[in-house]
């Protein structure tokens, strides 16, 4: 879903915190490769409108499969269950054995496999089963994506290039989805499949040329996750950040009976997830700045802002104008500190920073599944107008766990080290 990403191997001294990964790359000083970068960044998109897509186009699907809409949800329930199970084992398994290129490349194609067999599916039980192969295939392209990223760019420009990587999911969210919805109610639930399946097939072609190796010299031969869990700065990033997920997706997945709550008309649903999607491009932009240089002071600032964008959603989301400044905030500090949590996995991880990035795929997919099902008992509980303060909860405790980790999970970056240490 996760940058000062030097992914140094002593992610307790915040002054090393840009030092180069271990001579794994050859090549990082001679730039950034931003076609790979983009190539990436569609990647990301193809994989997040992929998951979103049912949810738009429940409808369609129920009435051509014949079936229930509760039971279409289980395209995007089963997707993600099998992200949490296959995501750990099977970057192990491949991603001590396979060059990271051709892995990326693979995990793509079988996006655009799992897209030809979903369109073409008779029956809701085959297609389920398409939507396995695409979960299997969304949990291996995040768990490789960020440690191949670190690996070709130079280590100071680690952040600005998962800010261009991480921008395809914000895309996807402000116009994949939508325009995948508006492609199916026009025409078929099955065309918007087989669009988004030759986008896949045509990125992989693509990334054949464009994506550069990455040198794998160094790494064991499938990544340790004990050694990984044993860095207490790998457990701090990998608790606070799906704690920030599931903040989100406990608002996220009820904001339309919050905004009728609170007093806003049916349309400002639609252009309050278009206001959040775009939003945080903006977010992953500024993030692209700072990320490498003063991760510790944006992160806290964005989390910080991020919570009382939510704490004050009751009290003024009732008006247009309230609401979408909220709602615009909202969308900056979720999209920035996105980046900052997948530069700080990375380097907390050090010589272990795949196992460390798989294990945060994990852990930020059942975020997500818990924020859906903690948002569902807050609507019930305290009712749809402050389901925005039990969200804001998550966020509090993540905030803490930020702070808290200075040394280890979330040290300063060079130029705040270098504040520090200005005389007075």
């Amino acid at each position: 879903m996760t940058q000062e990403f030097s992914a140094s191997g002593t992610p307790t001294q915040a002054p090393r915190a840009q030092s180069a990964v271990p001579s794994d790359l050859p090549a990082r000083t001679a730039g950034i490769p931003r076609g790979g970068l983009l190539i990436l960044a569609m990647a990301g998109f193809t994989a997040v409108t992929t998951e979103l897509l049912p949810s738009g186009l429940l409808p369609q699907i129920s009435s051509d499969l014949g079936v229930a809409e509760s039971a279409v949800g289980s395209l995007t329930a089963a997707y993600a269950a099998v992200i949490v199970i296959t995501a750990l084992p099977l970057s192990r398994l491949l991603g001590g054995r396979m060059p990271r290129k051709t892995l990326l490349i693979g995990t793509v194609l079988a996006f655009a496999l799992s897209n030809v067999l979903l369109a073409a599916s008779p029956t809701l039980g085959l297609a389920v089963a398409a939507r396995l192969l695409g979960g299997v295939a969304h949990g291996l392209l995040w768990s490789s994506m960020a440690p191949y990223v670190a690996r070709i760019v130079p280590a100071h420009s680690v952040g600005k290039a998962m800010a261009i990587v991480f921008s395809g999911n914000s895309i996807a969210l402000a116009v994949g989805a939508p325009l995948g919805t508006m492609m199916g109610s026009a025409l078929s639930w099955r065309t918007s499949f087989l669009v988004l399946a030759g986008i896949a097939a045509l990125l992989a072609l693509l990334a054949i040329r464009l994506l550069p190796p990455a040198s794998d010299a160094g790494r064991d031969a499938a990544p340790s996750l004990r050694a990984a869990m044993a860095l207490p700065g790998v457990i701090a990033v990998a608790t606070a950040w799906p704690l920030l997920l599931l903040g989100h997706f406990a608002l996220f997945t009820y904001i339309a009976p919050f905004l009728l709550a609170a007093g806003l008309p049916d349309s400002a649903t639609g252009i309050s997830l278009s206001v959040i999607g775009v939003a945080s491009l903006v977010g992953i932009w500024i993030a692209g700045l700072t990320a490498d240089a003063r991760p510790r002071g944006s992160i806290l600032a964005g989390v910080a802002l991020l919570l009382a964008s939510f704490a004050l959603l009751p009290a003024l989301g009732g008006t247009w104008t309230g609401s979408l400044a909220l709602l615009t905030l909202w969308g900056i500090t979720f999209g920035a500190t996105g980046i900052y949590n997948q530069a700080a996995i990375l380097r907390a991880g050090g010589e272990h920073k795949d196992a460390a990035n798989g294990l945060a795929v994990v852990t930020i997919q059942l975020g997500i599944a818990v924020g859906a099902a903690y948002g569902a008992l807050a609507l019930n509980a305290v009712g749809a107008l402050f389901v925005p303060l039990a969200a804001a909860v998550p966020l509090a405790v993540a905030l803490v766990i930020i702070f808290a980790s200075r040394h280890r999970g979330y040290p300063a970056g060079p130029r705040e080290v270098r504040l520090s240490r200005s005389p007075k």
